[in-house]
């Protein structure tokens, strides 16, 4: 059974975590990645094009002139899509482009993606992180320390605004707990920073 090097907080090698080859099994689907992540961008993404139809664009409630006798053509409202200023018929507007994948192809999507991360070293477990104080260079120093300072992800046990607070100021950095990631959150960083405890948390919610 393979196993990956678990580290303190000063990178210090301190035991193996052994990797379950139920869940590890070196292998990446790429066009399964690519599903995930275009449907995790996707459902991110807004439509800003947008028109108004001759119900929306306000005013034109009175009748401009009456129906007869003007010598002009009937007009009902000067919101017309005839007319300037008025509605704009079949204009772009109210799309979508979210959409959604069964519950157990993003498992597995995140399973792969993992083991990817596992293939090119760049998958960290740490016994335990922790901070004395919601300090900003002590979190940094820790992410030193470990040789994850490039916009790393951060998977703790549980939500921890100790942590929050001192990440603040770490461009490109996000922290979130086990139960929160997607494949797409592993993909986008270089290098995922798992507590021990998350890393099992995680196997033991995936493999239900």
């Amino acid at each position: 059974m393979k196993s990956v090097a678990i580290v303190d907080l000063k990178g210090k090698n301190v035991g193996k975590f052994a990797l379950d080859e139920d869940f590890f099994q070196e292998k990446a689907n790429k066009t399964l990645l690519y599903q995930a992540s275009l449907m995790y961008l996707a459902n991110t993404r807004k439509a800003s094009a947008h028109t108004k139809t001759r119900s929306q664009v306000r005013g034109g409630g009175k009748k401009p002139w009456r129906q007869k006798g003007t010598g002009r053509a009937r007009v009902g409202t000067i919101r017309s899509p005839l007319w300037r200023g008025g509605g704009v018929v079949f204009g772009p507007g109210g799309r979508k482009f979210n959409f959604s994948l069964p519950k157990k192809v993003r498992n597995l999507a995140l399973i792969h993606s993992l083991n990817a991360k596992i293939k090119d070293n760049q998958l960290v477990v740490v016994d335990k992180i922790s901070l004395s104080e919601p300090k900003t260079k002590e979190f940094a120093t820790f992410l030193k320390a470990v040789k994850a300072n490039n916009k790393p992800l951060v998977v703790t046990e549980k939500l921890d605004a100790r942590l929050n607070k001192a990440a603040r100021n770490i461009g490109g950095l996000m922290i979130k707990p086990f139960n929160y990631i997607n494949a797409y959150d592993v993909l986008k960083h270089d290098k995922v920073v798992f507590s021990k405890l998350a890393l099992e948390n995680l196997i033991k919610l995936r493999k239900r």
